[in-house]
């Protein structure tokens, strides 16, 4: 079971030379299996950077995220009141941006891993990431 940070998200659904030969593998790996998660702050994420004028898509962000959601092996986590309040336990050596925290406790809350590029989060000993 994988866990896509927002970023890996985005470029695997865009079909990015971005994604790492590990990270694509792993995706492809779980999209046969229907292990792909997403948790619902990223959706929150992609709409903010749309919003801002820092991400173009290629279709309004609601039809671009409705085509993710529509994606029989990918499923998306809400943020439940039991990984809020694990975002905001979790083990002292992580930044405070609370979207990152809620996509690192949505992947120890599922005990899955988190493909991610980010070099803090990849620091973080309490999370297994692929990268």
């Amino acid at each position: 079971m994988i866990v896509l940070d927002t970023h890996a998200w985005l470029w695997w659904v865009s079909g990015s030379e971005s994604l790492s030969a590990p990270a694509r593998q792993a995706i492809e790996h779980h999209v046969s299996q229907r292990t792909v998660h997403i948790s619902a702050i990223s959706t929150l994420e992609v709409a903010l950077l749309v919003n801002r004028g820092r991400l173009e898509l290629t279709m309004e962000v609601a039809d671009w995220i409705a085509n993710s959601e529509a994606l029989p092996f990918l499923r998306f986590v809400p943020v439940t009141n039991q990984i809020a309040v694990r975002s905001v336990n979790l083990p002292n050596g992580l930044h405070s941006d609370p979207a990152d925290r809620m996509i690192i406790a949505t992947t120890l809350f599922l005990g899955a891993s988190l493909v991610t590029k980010d070099e803090r989060i990849r620091n973080y000993p309490h999370v297994e990431t692929i990268w």
